[in-house]
């Protein structure tokens, strides 16, 4: 447009100096082509005050597109000030969503969750969660599916083990944030020289008069069964509603799992819990990333970390100890507004991103899901998540388990702590057909 006016005057300018050199019966006819000139310049300019109020309204258009509102997000204390300043920038890179007042507010994991279920109605907008809640979520109608034109890149761009956390059924309804939900070993290099058995950490620990701490509870108790090669999951619906348990615990394999447990938990080196805030005088702790910094600090120099041990079952085999790997997971809620949640889903889509999983391991050591951000230098450098990363190749993605599975394996594993201690193989067999009996009939 702006070629085409120059180029209209250039003539216009150009014909006025012919007429200034030309006759008269010349000169009117030069005067008659500038006239039209003249008129065309007139017609180009108003053609082009009138594009460009065309675009004006447009880009009016397009920003307003969306509407107005307020957005909730819930995520955990550590990370509120870094979301935060993410979600700053995001607005400002994205005018079109300028209509909408973001606010964030702390809410750990675990509470957004049951706060959702509870109300979903006053709940958040976008809430982070740990992936064993999604089928409660679903069921409660806190999590809607991810929008289709997403779905391709969260599969293809975050780890398989937390894309099947986000996906109930054949659906999936979450994007995944981290993919650090695990457990591994902590030691003391000083003490425990070699950590690839658990029979010589105790005895070293033991030796040393220093404790060895593991938690037995739901979580952590699968290390010793699916280490032996059996089976606990549950089979749920697109609702999220639990319609079959696979388990296979009352059996030899079982019996040589919950034996190694009675067996650690009658060590005098060995402490119940997996809080390395609330240990002490360890020299060994299996625990998560999360705790990664205050082990740094108890242990100073001889800081170490490795996947979990071997152990030697009552058959004489060697087995690797196994356990679950997890995630946290972005959700947005239904909502009744589709201009809203459009917004909502490309601020979770945004949250999520390779750069944002970065910057948030970079900020506060959360471990990506993101298949290129897990390749950063940093990321590979870290001494907790490599030793997660080689432990889940021994563990299984955690799916969905009702709550009184986590009830009844707390109960086992006060019964290993306790009356278990000693008791006989047909002791043992009917504790195990029992546990089996209670969890598979849980829904």
């Amino acid at each position: 447009m702006k070629k085409k006016l120059v180029s209209v005057l250039l003539t216009t300018v150009m014909g006025a100096s012919v007429l200034a050199g030309c006759g008269s019966g010349e000169a009117e006819s030069v005067a008659e082509e500038a006239q039209d000139t003249a008129e065309t310049v007139t017609e180009v300019a108003q053609e082009a005050a009138s594009t460009v109020e065309e675009v004006k309204e447009e880009v009016k258009e397009e920003v307003q597109d969306y509407g107005t509102g307020e957005i909730k997000v819930w995520v955990a204390d550590a990370v509120v000030d870094f979301t935060k300043s993410e979600i700053d920038q995001f607005m400002s890179d994205n005018p079109q969503y300028s209509g909408y007042t973001v606010t964030v507010e702390a809410v750990g994991e675990g509470d957004a969750a049951s706060n959702m279920i509870t109300d979903v109605t006053a709940g958040a907008d976008i809430y982070g969660f740990a992936q064993d809640q999604t089928a409660r979520l679903v069921a409660a109608g806190a999590l809607v599916d991810v929008a289709p034109e997403n779905v391709d890149a969260i599969k293809n761009e975050n780890a398989a083990g937390a894309v099947v956390a986000a996906t109930v059924g054949d659906t999936l309804y979450s994007y995944p944030m981290t993919a650090d939900n695990g457990y591994f070993l902590y030691y003391d290099k000083s003490v425990v020289t070699d950590p690839s058995t658990l029979e010589g950490i105790l005895e070293q620990c033991e030796a040393a008069g220093k404790n060895f701490y593991m938690d037995m509870t739901g979580w952590y108790q699968v290390s010793y069964f699916f280490g032996t090669g059996c089976t606990l999951t549950f089979d749920s619906d697109n609702d999220g509603n639990f319609t079959a348990c696979n388990m296979d615990y009352d059996s030899d394999k079982g019996l040589v799992a919950l034996k190694k447990m009675i067996e650690v938990a009658s060590s005098k080196a060995f402490q119940p819990g997996s809080s390395a805030g609330d240990a002490v005088n360890y020299a060994a702790i299996i625990d998560g990333t999360w705790d990664a910094s205050t082990v740094k600090d108890f242990l100073g120099d001889n800081y170490a970390c490795a996947k979990l041990p071997t152990f030697t079952g009552s058959d004489g085999k060697t087995y690797q100890m196994s356990g679950f790997n997890g995630c946290k997971l972005l959700g947005v809620k239904p909502q009744e507004d589709e201009n809203k949640l459009a917004v909502c889903d490309a601020l979770a889509l945004f949250l999520t991103s390779e750069k944002v999983q970065l910057d948030r391991y970079n900020e506060v050591g959360w471990g990506p899901s993101n298949l290129k951000a897990q390749q950063d230098s940093a990321v590979k450098a870290d001494e907790a998540l490599s030793a997660l990363s080689e432990q889940f190749a021994y563990t299984i993605p955690q799916g969905q388990y009702p709550g009184d599975y986590w009830s009844n394996a707390e109960a086992l594993a006060g019964d290993v702590q306790g009356k278990l201690q000693g008791a006989s193989d047909d002791d043992l067999k009917a504790a195990l057909k029992d546990f089996q009996e209670k969890v598979s009939a849980a829904r």
